[in-house]
């Protein structure tokens, strides 16, 4: 094991987390704005896609973070049938789920019943399809919707908080089922559909568009929420926002068997929201 991934086993993962939080928000000129062109420029953040690209217009740099796009600026794939990338970021891992194990890293993978926090949820996709994304500091952090559907439940799963990048993820098993997260199941007229925000050392902020800040606070026990009872129910349409990564970290979503993913993904591809990600089952 590498020094950097030994040593966060041993570091205070969320005291780290809230004290970036902190820093990220603090809503000093002068810190924002040097925060804001350091990663603008490390990163090579492309800010002529944002809504605002005045550094004025961001009270804190979460906020720039976190930031809108203009519109028009992720079309989605116009064919009804294809299911849409989630996000902004790279292809960590996608393909077949086998059984219930879920491909992390070459010799590693983890159970979709780990990753769900829940063995029944897991049964729908069982010989399903998954694609991991990773979303890096330059990246658009909100989250989409692949199809349109009606929220379920979410389930916050606690957890480590592990960094998602590539080196770490090769090296600590089962790190997604193991890190902080919300899970986030959808009825659709396909079958249902999980999309999992997954939390991450320094970056573990998770947020919302029916919830609010989900993440923190950090859960010491696992707390389900069931939304088929509510009304209005949290229905939403392909492509919509479903919530925003306050820091960045890692989407994954999981679609049961019949669903197929775009030929051309593979791990490493960079990849932007609203292309396609895979496709509904035919005749369904």
């Amino acid at each position: 094991m590498s020094p950097g991934v030994l040593l966060q086993h041993v570091v205070p993962q969320k005291l780290l987390s809230r004290v970036v939080m902190a820093a990220t928000r603090w809503r000093l000129r002068p810190w924002k704005d040097l925060l804001i062109r350091t990663i603008a420029r490390v990163y090579r953040v492309d800010l002529s896609e944002a809504a605002s690209t005045e550094l004025a217009d961001y009270p804190h740099f979460n906020a720039f973070f976190t930031r809108a796009l203009k519109p028009g600026a992720r079309p989605l794939d116009p064919d009804p049938a294809a299911v849409l990338m989630p996000a902004d970021g790279h292809v960590s891992q996608c393909g077949r789920i086998d059984g219930d194990r879920i491909f992390q890293a070459k010799g590693h993978d983890y159970t979709a019943e780990s990753l769900l926090g829940d063995a029944t949820a897991a049964v729908a996709f069982r010989d399903g399809v998954f694609a991991t994304i990773y979303l890096s500091p330059r990246d658009y952090h909100r989250v989409h919707l692949p199809l349109a559907g009606r929220l379920r439940e979410t389930r916050h799963v606690p957890g480590r908080l592990f960094s998602v990048s590539p080196r770490t993820v090769d090296e600590v098993p089962g790190l997604f089922a193991r890190n902080e997260r919300l899970v986030c199941l959808f009825d659709t007229d396909h079958g249902p559909v999980a999309v999992v925000l997954v939390g991450a050392m320094l970056v573990s902020g998770v947020e919302t568009v029916w919830g609010g800040v989900e993440i923190p606070p950090y859960a010491k026990t696992m707390v389900t929420r069931d939304f088929r009872g509510v009304s209005p129910a949290v229905a939403l349409s392909r492509g919509a926002e479903i919530g925003r990564f306050n820091m960045g970290s890692t989407v994954i979503i999981l679609m049961p068997k019949g669903f197929s993913l775009s030929g051309t993904l593979a791990a490493g591809h960079p990849v932007r929201m609203g292309q396609r990600l895979g496709s509904v089952p035919s005749g369904v």
